[in-house]
């Protein structure tokens, strides 16, 4: 926006004063006139020119249906230049350049959401959006990006939803609590979004649920397992088994199947999730008959010291280590991992179960045992696990199927109804009939997903160590 060329002819001079009122009126015009462009862009879900509208202070983009890139990292140049063909409205090349950005990373799950939306261009479409954090954990937030890829991939090869594609927009919270709300805050004015697939950890997960509920959107975690989530509306739901279950599973295993009498609980004591877990293991481990020893052991303690927590709880007799991390703040439970040495049996939450515990645990973590939502080899007959193989050229874990799972139900629930409300009273529905990873999914009246966990051990293979189902 400029000043004609014809302003600059010569008149009769007006008073300075006027000068200087128009040009505050048109800083003030100019303003109104950003300010409405950044907020109308956000109603436009299959606009080529849509805008990444959701900035943090330092305005990185953080929202995208393929026009933006939010995964720098060996994001190849097909990659880049399809985002740039899809931000044009030139979805044909989008298309072409992101299956060549395939065929040289087919682990990106970020690309193939983008090709799908670029096939679907300007075609109506139902949108859904997953919210992740690339920002903070990007290995958490691909696995997330896996399951939600290869859902939508399925349905829309398959002709779609009664017919109609289904679209994801990709939002990068960073596992922050007020980005989180932000994000939700613009995700709830965009009446084209019908369900949010998120949020990653529970107290990003927390800030963002009141946000979805009170303007009725469907919002399905795919890994947050704070108890009182789920409280908050019959707009939220959870992915993951209840916390009760998976404490009742570990507890189990640790005093029946092992034969432990003393265990030291290490938890994180910022995190509500990870609290109230340690008190329904600590029930649940003083119902077996077992008993926790009083040596304090809190991740996020500014004193922590982990070759002096495992000595003292040696010491006070204990046979073995509950590890309860946030996902954010990992090393310290890395940390006694290597302070143990394997002295002390450990177990673990489905947190633990990552790439970088194997890598840095190493001889140190054989023989953990973790409880985990979900394991390829949990189940006979699992068809997600064989076509996922295929898709990214390695196994998944539980993440991913617990996102592809979130997925399944929300397009279980489009095909009875495509408005907000319709969708979550299918997802509340018994017969709801959405083939998960391993099972059908379904949700108790409160929103909790009904099932249970699975038992993983941390055994030595030829290439490492590596998670290993123990069939029960």
């Amino acid at each position: 926006m400029s000043q004609s060329k014809g302003s600059s002819i010569k008149r009769n001079s007006p008073p300075p004063i006027v000068f200087i009122l128009a040009f505050l009126a048109f800083l003030g015009g100019s303003y109104w006139f950003i300010s409405h462009q950044k907020s109308d862009s956000w109603q436009q879900h299959n606009n080529a020119q849509l805008s990444n509208s959701v900035n943090n202070s330092t305005g990185t983009e953080r929202m995208s249906i393929g026009n933006g890139l939010l995964i720098s990292a060996d994001a190849s140049s097909e990659k880049k230049a399809g985002i740039q063909a899809f931000s044009q409205g030139n979805f044909a090349l989008a298309v072409n350049q992101f299956k060549a950005s395939l065929q040289k990373r087919k682990n990106d799950p970020e690309t193939l959401i983008y090709l799908n939306n670029a096939q679907i261009g300007n075609k109506p479409a139902y949108k859904i959006a997953v919210s992740v954090p690339i920002g903070s954990n990007l290995n958490v937030a691909q696995e997330i990006l896996r399951g939600v890829a290869q859902a939508q991939e399925q349905i829309n090869q398959n002709g779609g939803i009664n017919g109609t594609p289904l679209l994801v927009e990709i939002a990068n919270d960073e596992n922050n609590p007020e980005i989180a709300k932000e994000i939700a805050t613009k995700l709830v004015q965009d009446s084209n979004v019908l369900a949010v697939i998120g949020h990653n950890a529970s107290d990003a997960s927390l800030e963002a649920a009141p946000i979805y509920q009170k303007s009725q959107l469907v919002a399905i975690t795919p890994t947050s397992s704070a108890q009182n989530l789920t409280e908050i509306g019959d707009y939220i739901f959870r992915a993951v088994p209840n916390n009760r279950l998976v404490a009742e599973r570990l507890a189990r295993q640790i005093v029946k199947s092992d034969r432990k009498t003393k265990i030291l609980v290490c938890s994180d004591g910022k995190a509500s999730e990870k609290i109230y877990f340690q008190k329904m293991f600590i029930s649940a481990i003083e119902a077996e008959g077992s008993q926790v020893v009083d040596t304090v052991c809190d991740f996020a303690a500014p004193n922590f010291n982990a070759n002096a927590i495992v000595s003292a709880a040696v010491a006070n007799g204990a046979e073995g280590i509950l590890l309860n991390p946030h996902i954010d703040r990992f090393d310290p439970s890395i940390a006694i991992i290597k302070a143990n040495k394997g002295r002390l049996t450990l177990y673990g939450t489905s947190t633990l179960y990552t790439f970088k515990t194997l890598q840095e645990g190493q001889e140190n973590v054989n023989g953990m045992v973790l409880a985990v939502p979900w394991h390829p080899d949990s189940s006979v007959d699992n068809s997600f696990a064989a076509n996922a193989q295929n898709y990214w050229g390695g196994t998944v874990n539980w993440r991913t199927a617990m996102a592809y799972d979130a997925t399944q139900a929300i397009i279980a629930g489009l095909h009875q109804s495509n408005t907000r409300e319709g969708l979550k009273q299918a997802l509340h529905n018994p017969e709801l009939n959405a083939q998960g990873a391993s099972e059908i999914v379904k949700f108790s009246p409160s929103g909790e997903r009904l099932g249970d966990s699975t038992l993983v051990q941390v055994q030595p293979r030829s290439s490492g160590y590596e998670f290993v189902s123990l069939q029960q």
